[in-house]
């Protein structure tokens, strides 16, 4: 009998009471949902229904998904809709995609203040693109683009940066022409890595002058206005990353990263590779060294800790629009892209094998109405089962994983 494939859920439901022994007087609300929304997708707790075929009398339990965010098993479905809901909007240019970085010293201040300092960075990143698009010297036009933020990096410490997908050009600024980029780049990164940072830094010190950051924890240091001023120097002297690809062309490249980026989470559970006597082992691409595969093992505490270092606060928005492609004007903006670039209608429906190849299997849509036996009949619902209603533990002493 071959052995069930490890996730997440595993980790979770074995080690989940053990990580709230030691942090639960630091985990937030949020960061509690998420565990107990991943221990309990796809089991009992959620409700399901029985189906029956009505040819040769097969039958399935299949139980509800949790559809939390940041879930391994409940992100191919979303990503298969949000790429179909967004693939009209592509234009029939090549793309860029830019990635910019916060410095790994702001990494206490973010984790302190998520929502403050994720949405200062969406700022400074839309401003930054803007600016140097608009500037006559770069491109001289408007442009649009995708935002997508990520908090993790290959072995779950945190790394917030923000991947943007940008058409390569803009529109000019009296509507009337197509502005193509260079062909080898977008826009000088050099440029836009100064701007970003002056622009992320100036922001940053307009909430310190509100009050808008809170100064717990290893952010206790920066709480004299000398040392907090100190501290921003210091950032100001360092290089901020900023990461440009050359442009690419074709609704397949496109759609893949459109899917590649939109939906990822910090792991998944293909990259977990084992969990015994209370360490995990999973997968990781070292980036530094020629993309190389290497295995890390964590104490499942500990991979719990780092894991809940990317759930981001409730309705925060980690994918926005902006410029060509805002919500705001879509609907005017890129009808006029598209006269301008004589292209008469959206490119035809291409979405499936993009959507189907970067899907993982255990979520991917499925016909469910078919019977996987005989491949004649329809599963009919016989039966369902609504959730189990629990209430959310506040006092974190008692954790509610039962699935059974």
């Amino acid at each position: 009998m071959s052995r069930s494939p490890l996730e997440v859920a595993d980790i979770v439901r074995h080690y989940g009471d053990a990580y709230l022994a030691r942090y639960g007087a630091v985990t937030s609300t949020a960061q509690y949902r998420v565990l107990r929304a991943v221990a309990q997708c796809r089991t009992a707790v959620l409700g399901g229904h029985k189906s029956q075929c009505d040819r040769c009398g097969h039958e399935e339990i299949s139980y509800n998904s949790c559809r939390n965010r940041h879930c391994p098993k409940c992100q191919g479905s979303a990503q298969a809709a949000w790429l179909a809901a967004r693939e009209r909007e592509l234009l029939d240019v090549p793309y860029c995609h830019v990635v910019f970085t916060l410095p790994a010293p702001l990494s206490p201040l973010t984790l302190q203040n998520p929502r403050v300092v994720y949405n200062l960075l969406f700022q400074a990143v839309a401003e930054t693109l803007q600016t140097i698009a608009r500037d006559p010297k770069h491109l001289g036009a408007e442009i649009g683009f995708l935002g997508v933020l990520h908090t993790w990096g290959q072995t779950l410490h945190h790394h917030p940066h923000i991947h943007c997908l940008v058409p390569a050009g803009g529109l000019a600024v009296d509507g009337t022409a197509w502005v193509p980029c260079p062909k080898r780049f977008f826009l000088p990164v050099r440029v836009l890595s100064r701007l970003f940072r002056r622009t992320f830094l100036t922001a940053l010190r307009q909430a310190a002058v509100q009050e808008r950051l809170s100064m717990q924890g290893q952010c206790q240091r920066w709480r004299t206005p000398s040392a907090w001023g100190q501290w921003l120097t210091s950032l100001q002297q360092m290089e901020w990353v900023v990461y440009a690809k050359p442009p690419m062309s074709g609704p397949q490249a496109i759609l893949q990263y459109l899917a590649r980026y939109t939906h990822r989470i910090a792991i998944t559970n293909r990259r977990l590779l084992a969990l015994e006597q209370g360490q995990v082992t999973f997968r990781w691409k070292d980036y530094q060294h020629g993309n190389r595969q290497r295995t890390m093992t964590l104490d499942a505490v500990e991979f719990l800790r780092r894991f809940l270092l990317h759930v981001l606060p409730h309705g925060f928005q980690r994918t926005r629009h902006y410029g060509l492609f805002a919500n705001g004007v879509r609907q005017v903006k890129l009808p006029l892209c598209r006269r301008v670039l004589e292209q008469a209608s959206p490119r035809s429906p291409v979405i499936t094998a993009a959507s189907e190849a970067t899907t993982p299997g255990p979520s991917r849509p499925s016909r469910s109405d078919v019977c996987p036996i005989c491949h004649v009949g329809q599963m009919q619902v016989q039966d369902t089962w609504f959730p189990q209603r629990t209430a959310l533990d506040d006092s974190r002493r008692r954790l509610l994983f039962d699935t059974s």
